[in-house]
């Protein structure tokens, strides 16, 4: 392995996956998508090792890596332009609006049609998912993955993050299947998808960006082994991945052994009754290995804020890749030395048929607070005060003027928690999420409504020697009769400071009545809104750091 060699091979391949984003962005239809970049690309190696996932969310951090074993365990043979798209959140997905797209990646060894070296006699088509090469291997070398989030699957409520109580009321659920084999699409499976959500020509359409997106890395990464050989390229996986999980262990090493507990809560809501329920953590540090066990958290509830396996062990990923030092390629080495243990049927380790469309959004955000509360006691100088918590979803649906339907989806920034290194950042989307808004004016071009205001809520965020970041007030005015839903976090228990530093403040969620009355909505809640009556959205401040007395 030659270090110089191995850094080019870092930026190689994380450029193909920032590519395949660039793809996914300009093709995609729905303002989710290309405006607030809600997705995820990766490449993968032959055995569905995570080779690099380009800077997008956190939540797929280690839920896209599931999604891929999960395909290659039901899927021994591949060939030339296959496709398998999944959803299914016990299936390596996260929550069904999150649909994935994975394709192989075939490429030839010198042997295989090639002439000297670096040079491929036929060259790689832009096509070249769909059009079948002459030569190639039985399996791939490479597997290239999508994940975006589609602002409508069907399911009880437009935008399919339903109050639901079960699964099967959140939209259609997608097992893993080839939506195209050997570069044939199965039209029939498409109908089936189509025909059960609202907005069947905009998911087409994010489907089709999907698609170019993993033809793109297909293309980068066969012209990749074209210039420097097969051979060299997989060894360079290889290496990465061993220079990865070397240098977190290392890290690790460097921390202080110990076990380390923290406990937070999400608001359950049922009906009027609030209910404050646990997620409890144990970060034990044993050499140059940790592990996270969230025994004593509470059992899966009725509700949608339950959380599968994969988006528990994203939020230890996270947290563990912001608390490393050095410039450390994202890829599966860096999983290695982090062990998650979560009991069955727990609100971070939901099964089969619980509801899970709000776990992967805001139970994602507690676990990492408490996941970050632990560590806090082991690294007091690297650990910020919790950030406001809660990524304030918020989608609104309905029927256009023409009678066509409209689903829209949104999530709303709020403060980041101060730090030892200074006060948090203001009005930003922190943690799980890492997406942009949607700029008012893209918004009031593609949807009936209007945003009204738009700006800081000053003062919100906790103070201390340093502040936490100020909050967001968003409020939206219906233009139409709609449908909204607003799941949401810390309405009532407010991000925590640290160090003596104050909590930040609480959000709040107000409709405001056509007559100017205000009526204050509880953290979740699903309501019928008329044309002039205005939803007004408050979200938290994040929590100071330093006792400033």
């Amino acid at each position: 392995m030659d270090p110089i060699t191995l850094q080019l091979y870092r930026h190689r391949f994380a450029g193909v996956a920032e590519e395949m984003g660039v793809t996914l962005r300009r093709t995609a239809f729905s303002p989710n998508i290309k405006e607030r970049l809600d997705f995820s690309c990766a490449i993968f190696d032959g055995q569905g090792n995570l080779v690099a996932q380009a800077a997008h969310i956190p939540a797929h951090l280690g839920a896209m890596p599931a999604s891929v074993r999960t395909i290659l365990a039901r899927f021994p043979t591949w060939e030339e332009g296959d496709i398998v798209i999944v959803n299914d959140p016990f299936e390596g997905g996260n929550h069904l609006p999150d649909i994935t797209m994975i394709a192989p990646v075939f490429v030839e060894s010198e042997s295989e049609g090639k002439g000297e070296r670096g040079r491929e006699e036929v060259p790689t088509p832009p096509h070249a998912l769909t059009t079948p090469r002459p030569h190639h291997p039985t399996s791939p070398a490479f597997f290239v993955a999508s994940r975006a989030h589609h602002a409508d699957v069907g399911g009880m409520t437009p935008g399919s993050l339903p109050l639901s109580t079960e699964i099967f009321q959140e939209g259609i659920i997608i097992p893993p299947l080839k939506l195209y084999r050997g570069g044939v699409l199965n039209e029939d499976a498409l109908a089936l998808i189509l025909r059960n959500v609202r907005t069947p020509d905009e998911r087409r359409g994010d489907l089709a960006a999907q698609r170019a997106a993993a033809a793109i890395g297909a293309r980068r990464l066969r012209e990749l082994a074209a210039t420097h050989g097969r051979a060299e390229v997989l060894a360079y996986c290889a290496h990465l991945q061993t220079y990865s999980e070397r240098i977190m262990r290392t890290t690790i090493a460097g921390w202080p052994d110990g076990a380390y507990t923290f406990e937070d809560v999400i608001e359950l809501i049922e009906g009027d009754r609030l209910t404050l329920t646990p997620i409890r953590v144990t970060a034990t540090i044993a050499g140059d290995a940790i592990t996270f066990d969230f025994s004593g958290t509470a059992s899966v509830v009725h509700g949608s804020l339950n959380a599968v396996i994969a988006i528990t062990q994203s939020a230890c990923y996270y947290v563990m890749r912001c608390l490393i030092d050095a410039d450390i390629p994202m890829n599966e080495g860096c999983f290695a030395p982090v062990h998650v243990v979560a009991p069955e049927n727990s609100l971070v380790n939901a099964g089969p048929p619980a509801a899970v469309a709000a776990g992967n959004v805001e139970t994602s955000q507690r676990i990492t607070d408490v996941v970050l509360g632990a560590l806090a006691q082991a690294l007091p100088d690297r650990v910020p005060a919790a950030s406001q918590g809660t990524m304030n979803n918020l989608t609104i649906g309905g029927l256009r003027d023409d009678g066509k339907p409209f689903a829209y989806y949104e999530t709303i920034g709020g403060g980041m928690g101060a730090s030892p290194a200074g006060d948090g950042l203001s009005g930003v989307q922190v943690h799980m999420t890492n997406t942009l808004n949607t700029p008012v004016e893209a918004l009031e071009i593609a949807y009936p409504f209007r945003v009204r205001r738009y700006g800081l809520r000053t003062g919100s965020g906790g103070g201390g020697v340093h502040h936490g970041g100020d909050g967001i007030v968003r409020e939206y005015e219906m233009l139409t009769s709609v449908t909204v839903t607003m799941i949401s976090e810390r309405r009532v228990v407010a991000p925590w400071g640290i160090a003596g530093g104050e909590a930040g403040q609480p959000g709040c969620n107000i409709l405001i009545h056509s007559d100017g009355t205000e009526e204050v909505l509880s953290s979740k809640f699903t309501r019928r809104l008329h044309p002039g009556e205005r939803l007004r959205i408050e979200t938290p401040g994040g929590g100071g750091w330093g006792d400033a007395k």
